[in-house]
């Protein structure tokens, strides 16, 4: 489909500088810019590249003047990167969708399946699971007992849901997560240990998307939630009775134990290891690789392991990478103490 600099400033409240009847049909970053194309600048490192760039238009921030002529048209908007993904979302949901259950695909007769839902090869639904509405399960993918997916949700390839799990609307799960599966529960006895039978469940509420090779464990007893809007990364471990908040967001390889409380609209960096049985504020963002053993409250920025506040955090980095020099510094004060203790007990 091929889209106007004036369609496309009308669909996201955008300011045309140059030719409003410029046409699009695809994207590309601004480095790469072909005619034809739509791109963006968000991220002044990049500005550079728009005095360049064969891009047909080009999104800015409102703020942004040019120094130097340019060839392409601009739409200018509140906030560049925000409109990128508005149109992105367009393009998407401007595909062609699938339709229809696969021959080779197995759906237990008592499972209700909505209205133009697609279901491909080799995908398993289990006894009473409920698929809403245009939701699309590819191949390869299973659906246990009792599970209940919302409408307009898409699981790709290798996702298992296990059974009586929830997912809400419109939610994106990607290959190899795994939702439900047990939490890591074990009694220890003179035997050795002894598995706790896990018997909750596992709710993803509306328009979460949960990253490849994900993990939710199932609850112990009761349920794992995460919270509407919330947006998990890859290789991320979400244990027993967890439950995160709306909106908050993790990169890849965070793993937090059981029975932990997120709040809302937090922010977790690649490698963040929280603690079981605490609570961590709403807004709160964490650096990569911070390691959080107790509570946190809400509206803090923290990095390190303990977590601590970024300004402290950065002045010790600077006198850690000074140490080496220091304790040489240490050990030539203390040879010169030595020597004057000694000049002076020969002295007496």
């Amino acid at each position: 489909m091929e889209f106007s600099a004036k369609q496309i400033a009308a669909f996201i409240q955008g300011e045309i500088i140059g030719d409003e009847n410029a046409t699009v049909h695809t994207f590309a970053k601004i480095e790469e810019g072909v005619p034809g194309a739509i791109s963006f600048l968000s991220n002044p490192k990049y500005t550079p590249f728009i005095y360049d760039t064969k891009a047909s238009i080009i999104l800015v921030n409102r703020d942004f003047t040019p120094e130097h002529n340019l060839t392409t048209t601009l739409i200018k908007v509140d906030n560049a990167y925000e409109s990128l993904a508005k149109l992105l979302t367009l393009y998407e949901a401007s595909k062609p969708k699938k339709q229809g259950i696969d021959p080779l695909a197995f759906v237990a007769p008592s499972a209700k399946v909505g209205e133009r839902v697609y279901i491909g090869a080799f995908a398993y639904v289990g006894e009473n699971a409920f698929i809403g509405d245009d939701t699309q399960i590819y191949p390869h993918t299973y659906v246990g007992d009792g599970v209940k997916i919302g409408d307009r949700c898409l699981l790709y390839p290798g996702v298992n849901i296990y059974h009586d799990c929830r997912v809400g609307n419109e939610c994106v799960i990607h290959s190899g997560a795994v939702i439900g599966a047990d939490g890591f529960g074990f009694a220890p006895t003179p035997e050795g240990y002894e598995k706790i039978p896990q018997i909750g469940i596992v709710v993803l509420e509306d328009k979460v998307d949960i990253g490849a090779n994900t993990c939710v464990d199932r609850a112990t007893m009761g349920a794992t939630i995460v919270r509407q809007g919330a947006k998990i990364d890859n290789l991320v471990q979400i244990a027993h009775n967890d439950e995160i908040g709306a909106h908050t967001v993790m990169a890849a390889q965070v793993g937090i134990a059981g029975s932990t409380k997120v709040g809302e609209w937090c922010m977790f960096g690649g490698q963040v290891g929280i603690a079981g049985h605490i609570k961590i504020g709403d807004h709160v963002n964490l650096g990569a690789q911070s390691g959080v053993p107790s509570s946190i409250p809400a509206h803090r920025d923290l990095i390190g392991s303990p977590p601590t506040d970024l300004k402290t955090f950065f002045k010790a980095a600077v006198i850690t990478r000074k140490l080496p020099d220091m304790y040489k510094e240490l050990n030539d004060l203390r040879k010169e103490v030595e020597t004057l203790k000694q000049s002076l007990l020969k002295k007496q």
